[in-house]
């Protein structure tokens, strides 16, 4: 079917069951920003393949509501859908509850599945549309009936990590949560997000692309703890090695009886933005539950040294197949054969010859051109641009290796830059430089680290629709909380020990676009009479195109960390390449004055 089909066949259920409106997010049971191919909802109703956004279907209207990283695909995407795009004014922000509550009269119904539905979103749809006088049902899947090719849930083996790569066993893990959980006197702990109970379990898998986790349910109480996943998917020593860590192992499907069964007095730790909102309401409503973030969340964003040493060396490993890439790219350019979609594959290649390397942590995005303003572009067939030598090209990309996460990007003369492309990359390098040497007091927030790499590009009146940085996992998602940089108050102090990217940017809309990453680790940096300081270690390891500066603006400071790290890259990196390559790299890590 097509996108317009679906949204009849869509609206035919809606009105059999008398439903006014319907909202489809994108999301799975456990809340992912990534996800299988069998929760892609949105996708599969809209041709919309972003990995934000959520649809809004009436008997009139259909929207996609999603934010600035998406504007451009999603209006290309939707063209001929039937669906229009609605521009979120705030990411994330639940902007389609009001339109609906503005556009619908009172006794409306308004359902969605609550499945596919955090805790705290569908607590905040409810009270928006309820107050309008309108009835929410929040267990309608509309789109099961439908979805005749629907790809099944994965069955791909999973595994364990020994503590010698984590830096921590399963079981003291489960004593550090047990001890969190005492703390705020609860007694039962309810684990729906997939990162966690991977860190939590030391278990990984490949049942989402590029992120290495097993579809799974956790229950921990003060003496016991179970993990809900397919068994089919553990081997007898895994099994083995989990009961001896006090873990016993329940099929996938039985989490939900899990909760039904709790005694009636519990008290029960949730995180509502994780969690579903059908799982929740199977909690005997007598239960008395506290709602907070998984104290696991923390707990794995803040790295341990065994973390920190395996990701360091992480870096080198990816740092070479970076410098390898960009070479092979340079010296390859004149033959007019490379494309987005080429220069991709043979990056993950590159990387694929690295010890421990398993995929990659996101889909590539190489934008040439005009693709390099679009924050999320990913090349497809119609899209893919043969690239020539001449103008911007933006790759950003990431690896899963055994030992560490990586994700950076870098911006790339081909040729014949102009002066205003210069200006703008200058602009966004200082930025960069400036969050990665901001030395800042014990507790700061992210929003400030947000507002010192942002104040290069405010001072020449430019700016940036995404944030400045995320949290980045060992061995586990690319994007990972509870901290992040950016203009949000989220009250989550930069803590040592933990991995953040600081990656500004600048876009021009049918031009060109510029984003320079790096990853940095939080590190104590000095007491004083004033307090505790800290400051960012520079994790990752590739040149910085030094053709594209204009050195005029750049103080003495920043050429000064310039070379500090190319010093440093040149270092890292040239005992693992060959006597040409080391010589190419040479001069691209070369000083400026």
């Amino acid at each position: 079917m097509t996108p317009n089909e679906k949204l009849a066949a869509i609206r035919g259920l809606m009105k059999a069951q008398g439903i006014d409106a319907y909202i489809i997010p994108s999301s799975d049971p456990h809340i992912s920003e990534y996800l299988p191919e069998h929760y892609k909802c949105m996708a599969w109703a809209s041709g919309f393949t972003g990995s934000a956004g959520t649809l809004a279907i009436t008997s009139a209207f259909a929207g996609l509501w999603t934010d600035s990283r998406y504007f451009v695909q999603a209006s290309e995407q939707l063209a001929g859908s039937g669906y229009e795009l609605m521009r979120l004014k705030v990411q994330h922000a639940p902007e389609y509850a009001d339109w609906l509550a503005g556009h619908l009269p009172a006794g409306a119904v308004v359902a969605f599945d609550g499945m596919l539905t955090s805790v705290s979103l569908a607590k905040t749809v409810q009270d928006k549309l309820l107050s309008g006088g309108m009835e929410v049902r929040s267990n309608m899947d509309l789109l099961t009936p439908l979805w005749a090719d629907r790809p099944a849930l994965p069955s791909a083996p999973a595994y364990l990590l020994d503590a010698a790569i984590t830096g921590e066993s399963t079981s003291a893990k489960l004593q550090r949560l047990r001890d969190e959980m005492e703390r705020h006197r609860v007694g039962t702990h309810f684990i729906s997000s997939l990162d966690d109970i991977a860190w939590l379990f030391n278990i990984r898998g490949s049942d989402v692309a590029c992120n290495p986790v097993v579809l799974a349910f956790a229950l921990v109480t003060a003496d016991t703890a179970t993990l809900f996943v397919d068994g089919r998917k553990l081997t007898d020593t895994d099994r083995a090695s989990l009961a001896a860590s006090g873990v016993a192992v329940d099929d996938y499907g039985h989490a939900a009886d899990a909760l039904r069964g709790l005694s009636k007095d519990s008290v029960m730790l949730l995180d509502p933005r994780r969690t579903c909102f059908a799982l929740y309401n199977m909690i005997p409503a007598t239960a008395f539950v506290v709602e907070q973030t998984n104290p696991t969340t923390r707990f794995k964003a803040v790295k341990n040294d065994v973390e920190i040493a395996h990701t360091r060396q992480t870096m080198i490993k990816d740092g070479v197949a970076l410098t390898k890439f960009f070479k092979w790219l340079e010296e390859a350019i004149d033959g007019g054969s490379i494309t987005e979609i080429s220069l991709a594959e043979q990056l993950r290649q590159f990387r694929a010859e690295q010890d421990g390397f398993v995929g990659e942590s996101f889909d590539t995005i190489a934008g040439y051109k005009a693709h390099g303003a679009l924050p999320h572009y990913k090349a497809n067939p119609a899209s893919d641009s043969v690239l020539r030598p001449d103008g911007l090209l933006l790759v950003d990309s990431g690896g899963q290796y055994r030992t560490g996460t990586t994700d950076i990007t870098r911006v790339i003369s081909l040729g014949n830059i102009t002066a205003a492309e210069r200006a703008d990359y200058t602009l966004v390098l200082k930025g960069m430089i400036e969050g990665s040497t901001a030395v800042f007091p014990a507790g700061v927030r992210g929003y400030q680290i947000d507002a010192i790499t942002r104040k290069p590009l405010w001072d020449h009146l430019r700016n940036y629709g995404h944030g400045t940085g995320h949290g980045v996992g060992f061995f586990l998602n690319v994007h990972e909380g509870p901290h992040t940089f950016n203009g949000a108050a989220i009250d989550v102090p930069v803590e040592r020990g933990m991995i953040t990217s600081i990656e500004p940017g600048l876009y021009r809309e049918g031009s060109y676009g510029i984003r320079i990453e790096n990853l940095v680790l939080s590190v104590d940096h000095t007491d004083t009479a004033f307090g505790s300081f800290m400051a960012f270690e520079t994790l990752s390891y590739c040149y910085i195109d030094t053709r594209l500066i204009d050195r005029s603006l750049l103080d003495a400071k920043h050429i000064d960390w310039l070379n500090a790290y190319h010093k440093t890259v040149y270092e890292k990196l040239a005992p693992y390449l060959d006597q040409e390559t080391r010589h190419w790299l040479a001069g691209k890590t070369a000083a400026i004055s």
